[in-house]
């Protein structure tokens, strides 16, 4: 006679029941078991690094008609004579006395000065023209002029040769030569800054900086390789034009060594910046010498002008200097040792930005490229480029705000800020930086004030597309509840834009993939489905015109290749697709939209595995998802035949991701009566019984609900049979089910409907996998036994919520009913795990 608690579990109903009982679907106790709606992965968007630095890539938007040029030539005279500072509107009163005539009228730093002269003799005006002259014919040689004949040799103590500097009325010694107050500012032995007798500076002549030549080699001249456009083809060079050619390298290593010595001597004499008396004189000799063409020199010229807080065109053309050795890469080197650097954020720190606005384009295009250099990350963030940088967008973003409209170049400089900053991001230390300083808002500002340029938009969204890869980021981007319509606005307006596009799709898949509401507000934008969907059509469509006939493509393309821009669109779609069914408002919606799951069974229909394996992957995971609803307008519910035909050619692939997901959807499906007889009809169930012998356990998981779902049927229990699969449930429990107490609940669901009209247990199971059963179940209901440490002790409370929650009661069910109907002949070891 039976216990009241056997007739109760008796008239148990079994598992998995269709979705007219009042029982849970299938779908439903999967879910809680596994999550069956799954959100889908993809790589990022791959960024080619350019081949030549530029302001702007070969990619740009830009025409060369609208955009600033990133060769052009820089000489001395592009300097302005002065560099005063800005008027201050005070009127100045009269001077009394006639200034003094300057006592050599052929001084270029007095040149700006001109005072009335009385008439000159016709001879004297020949002579001057004869002397003009012979000055042009100077200069076209490029040999500087000297005002005044140098110090005599003997008027100078030399002694060791070691740098002191002191200022004040101390004497001063620098490379052995001792100075007073009076000229000890820039006097330095073999240099060609020489001293004028009222302290100031001019040039000693080329032919004695470079005795014993004519010109200066090419690549002393353009630094590198960029010289060789100017060298003149000559034969193999003597010992002689050898030697001269050491001789002059060593002159500019010479003049190198001065320029920092002099900015030493500048720096501890609190001279820098606008205030020092002999400024412009000094500005004048520094300018003069980048026509020596040094890169190496040019560098430390650049260093001492900046210091000296030059403005208006001549920090635009400093710049310029600096932006055009930081071109070649070969000077990274150059610029890392003399500490550039510093001195360019410098300009972006103190400068002001409506000013100087080219002099921070070329600024920052500087910066850019060396910010492609892995060696300068460390000093950029250590010298606050990150804080400099965001600090920039946010002027560019307020001025913008307030005046209307954009500045003159703003869009100019944001291309090249931006893509420093994509160089940056990949450092977890700037990431952090931009999360403290509210970075992101910043970015997305920028990007809807310029949407219209789509360089400056491509460059945020591949900044962006690194950074949603990281959780963190990812969250505080998905709060800011403006970024989803400024994306579905980028789309919208640059749909045939790949690259743009590609990013801001990847982007999308990034937030919805794990934030529920980051789900909901896309789902909730204005005409966000729509907008999915047309540009599904749209790469939809390039991708069929870029399709070979089926007879064409042979062996090549069979092989492994990858993905087109075309499918690389369409790949992070579906898995913007997939991640918002999840949500249950919008699953629904997207099941019922014809649009949407018509093309994605179009994919199906004329894409393969070998084809584009992601693209595919992505589709069926995204039916998976949308199966999983069952609505009565549901498109996937009323296709649901076809999608299984087109689920057949997954399953007898070689890829075991493709088949992992073609299952998954067989277990939604298999909830109908229909499907389950095509799964009969067409063996798809002894597929699945094979498959529980892959010892994946994701794999066993989707095959053993596809089979549980079958045996809701009482006319089909018998096929698990037919086929073995009584035995590979039982093998499936004992390998797997210690370590996944959710597939070892699914097995018990399993063979608890396997054995619903049970009268004998030997003869249901089989008395082998009868006694295996009761010795699994024993032992894994025991919980001392069952949770014994054997899988990871950090996951051991996991296991338990799950061994408690799901597995325990099914397996004592399952136990009860099998002891009930067997009889032991002799008592039962416990097995040991």
């Amino acid at each position: 006679m039976l216990s009241p608690n056997d007739k109760m579990l008796g008239k148990l109903d079994p598992f998995y029941q269709p979705s007219v009982s009042k029982q849970k679907t299938s779908a439903e106790i999967i879910s809680e078991a596994r999550n069956a709606l799954r959100t889908v992965r993809t790589q990022r968007p791959f960024t080619p690094q350019e081949a030549q630095r530029k302001l702007f890539g070969p990619a740009s938007s830009r025409t060369s008609e609208n955009r600033p040029p990133s060769s052009f030539s820089l000489h001395a005279s592009s300097f302005e004579s002065s560099d005063s500072r800005p008027i201050s509107g005070t009127r100045l009163s009269p001077l009394e006395l006639k200034p003094k005539v300057p006592a050599s009228p052929t001084r270029e730093e007095d040149s700006c000065f001109s005072f009335p002269k009385p008439p000159v003799d016709p001879v004297k005006i020949r002579r001057v023209s004869n002397a003009r002259a012979r000055l042009f014919r100077a200069a076209s040689q490029r040999a500087l002029l000297p005002d005044r004949s140098l110090l005599p040799s003997n008027s100078k103590k030399t002694v060791e040769s070691k740098e002191t500097v002191m200022m004040g009325d101390s004497m001063v010694k620098i490379n052995g030569i001792y100075l007073t107050k009076s000229n000890a500012i820039c006097h330095l032995k073999s240099h060609p800054l020489q001293l004028t007798d009222d302290g100031g500076f001019s040039e000693i002549k080329e032919q004695e900086m470079f005795k014993g030549t004519t010109s200066l080699p090419s690549h002393l001249k353009s630094g590198g390789d960029q010289g060789k456009r100017h060298a003149r083809a000559s034969s193999c060079p003597s010992s002689s034009d050898l030697s001269r050619l050491q001789t002059k390298a060593e002159n500019i290593e010479t003049v190198c060594a001065a320029c920092t010595q002099l900015h030493h001597a500048l720096e501890e004499g609190n001279m820098l910046g606008n205030k020092f008396k002999r400024r412009s004189i000094l500005l004048k000799t520094l300018c003069k010498l980048v026509d020596v063409g040094s890169d190496s020199l040019s560098l430390k010229l650049a260093k001492i002008i900046l210091a000296l807080k030059v403005s208006r065109k001549n920090l635009l053309n400093v710049c310029k200097l600096i932006f055009k050795i930081s071109r070649n890469e070969k000077n990274d080197s150059l610029i890392q040792n003399d500490s550039i650097l510093e001195s360019l954020l410098e300009v972006l720190r103190s400068e002001d930005l409506q000013t100087n606005m080219e002099a921070f384009l070329y600024c920052m295009g500087s910066i850019k490229f060396i910010s492609g250099n892995p060696g300068f990350l460390n000093e950029m963030i250590s010298k606050g480029a990150v804080e400099i940088l965001i600090n920039l967008i946010k002027q560019i973003n307020e001025n913008t705000k307030k005046c209307g409209t954009f500045l003159p170049n703003s869009g100019h400089l944001l291309v090249q800020v931006t893509a420093t900053l994509r160089n940056l991001v990949d450092s977890s230390l700037v990431r952090s930086k931009f999360l403290n300083i509210s970075a992101l808002p910043q970015l997305c500002t920028a990007m809807e004030q310029y949407k219209g340029d789509k360089d400056v938009c491509t460059n945020i969204a591949r900044i962006f597309s690194k950074l949603t890869s990281y959780r963190d980021c990812c969250t505080a981007l998905a709060s800011y509840s403006r970024c989803y319509a400024l994306f579905l606005n980028l789309i919208n307006k640059y749909q045939k834009k790949q690259d743009l596009v590609v990013r801001v799709v990847f982007i999308l898949g990034n937030l919805t993939a794990k934030n529920n509401q980051a789900r909901e507000q896309f789902s909730k934008e204005k005409r966000s489905i729509q907008t999915l969907l047309s540009l599904f059509q749209t790469f939809h469509q390039l991708d069929l015109h870029s399709q070979k006939p089926v007879g064409q493509r042979g062996e090549q393309h069979r092989a492994q290749r990858p993905p087109s821009e075309a499918e690389d669109v369409l790949i992070k779609l579906t898995r913007v697709l997939a991640n918002i069914a999840i949500h249950p408002g919008v699953g629904p919606v997207l099941a019922a939209n014809p649009g949407i799951v018509g093309l994605l069974l179009t994919t199906l229909e004329y894409k393969s595995l070998d084809d584009c394996e992601e693209l595919v992957i992505n589709a069926t995971a995204t039916i998976n998802n949308l199966s999983y609803y069952q609505v009565k307008n549901s498109i996937i519910q009323d296709k649901k035949l076809y999608i299984a035909e087109l689920l057949l050619k997954l399953l007898v692939s070689n890829n075991m991701d493709g088949i992992l997901e073609a299952v998954r959807v067989f277990g939604n499906l298999s909830q109908d009566h229909d499907v389950c007889d095509f799964i009969v009809q067409n063996n798809v169930h002894r597929f699945m019984m094979a498959l529980l012998d892959a010892q994946h356990q994701d794999i066993c998981f989707s095959a053993c609900g596809v089979l549980l779902n079958l045996t809701v049927d009482k006319d089909k229990r018998v096929i698990l049979k037919e086929g073995g699969g009584i035995k590979k449930l039982v093998d499936c429990l004992r390998d797997l089910g210690p370590t996944d107490w959710q597939l070892a609940c699914l097995v018990c669901k399993t063979l608890w409907n396997f054995s619903e009209n049970i009268t004998n247990a030997s003869s249901c199971f089989g008395n082998e996998d009868t006694n295996t059963l009761l010795l699994l179940l024993s032992s894994f209901l025991d919980e001392e036994l069952a949770l014994d440490g054997s899988f990871d002790p950090d996951l051991k409370n996991y296991h338990k919520l799950h061994w408690e929650t799901e597995f325990k009661p099914v397996a004592q069910q399952l136990l009860n009913r099998i002891q009930r109907h067997h009889t032991f002949l002799e008592p039962l070891p416990i097995p040991s795990f």
